[in-house]
């Protein structure tokens, strides 16, 4: 990086700062990955006190990346709450339709603004950067009708950007793989359960244990698909990782095992929709 996008960095970052400050209170939807892990740790540094950090309880969210949520907080000094949401009790949700995303944000926004009422905080805030803002994200319908602010992208920052801004500040998220909560591993039309989450979960957690980055264990009923990353995939592909996944996943329910030859992707479950109707 070249001492001109250094300084243009840096602006960035203080029209973020310039942003939260005029916020006054905020609540920060905060997942624990790369983005919204920078976004508490700036508002945090921003308006101190008047910055809490919110996670969902969720079925949806691994236990491992609350573990590193609460991690990341107690090592910035981040105040941080659970906030109880509920929608694997809403039919909409757990059909899994494509809009799936709308009714896990829209009930995540739901308990934050009531926690906002009753604390008067004036506004809830997620890390939506300037990248995502052309993606497919029924997540974005919900925070605009919540009236969510998202300080990131305000700000101009792209993925890369906050990873570079992060790496500067010392966090440990500045190099986290991209993330998504369980039931984005389940392909649309069918229905999300808690079991089924918790499958996937344990799967991801073994891949884990095994020494895999970057990966996806797709849920397709009898059959599981494993994405792992390209530049892991050599690793994948051989006789005794082909017998260990075998163990892993049968073990768990799944009749076939399958390792995806493109690899990981993001959002590969949104290869099956037609996003120009």
């Amino acid at each position: 990086m070249g001492i001109s996008d250094s300084v243009q960095l840096r602006e960035k970052e203080e029209r973020l700062f310039a942003i939260l400050r005029g916020m006054g209170r905020v609540i920060v939807a905060f997942s624990g990955g790369t983005d919204s892990a920078y976004l508490a740790w700036a508002a945090n540094h921003a308006l101190g006190a008047g910055a809490v950090a919110m996670t969902a309880d969720s079925a949806s969210l691994p236990r491992s990346h609350k573990l590193d949520a609460e991690a990341f907080v107690a090592r910035f000094g981040i105040a941080h709450e659970y906030v109880e949401t509920r929608e694997f009790e809403n039919p909409d949700y757990a059909r899994n339709s494509p809009d799936r995303c709308f009714h896990c944000k829209d009930e995540l926004f739901t308990r934050l603004e009531q926690v906002g009422r009753e604390r008067g905080c004036e506004h809830i805030i997620y890390g939506v950067n300037a990248d995502d803002l052309g993606d497919y994200r029924p997540g974005q319908n919900a925070a605009r009708q919540h009236q969510v602010a998202a300080p990131l992208a305000d700000a101009g920052m792209t993925k890369a950007e906050i990873r570079e801004l992060s790496r500067l500040a010392g966090l440990p998220t500045w190099d986290r793989p991209a993330s998504a909560c369980l039931s984005s591993r389940i392909p649309y039309g069918t229905p999300v359960t808690i079991e089924t989450v918790k499958t996937v979960e344990t799967g991801e957690e073994e891949l884990k244990a095994l020494g895999f980055r970057q990966f996806r264990v797709r849920f397709h009923g009898e059959v599981v698909r494993l994405e792992i990353a390209r530049e892991e995939l050599e690793k994948a592909m051989t006789l005794a990782m082909a017998r260990r996944f075998t163990e892993i996943f049968k073990g768990l329910g799944f009749k076939y095992v399958t390792l995806d030859l493109e690899g990981y992707r993001q959002g590969s479950l949104n290869e099956v929709l037609n996003l120009k109707t």
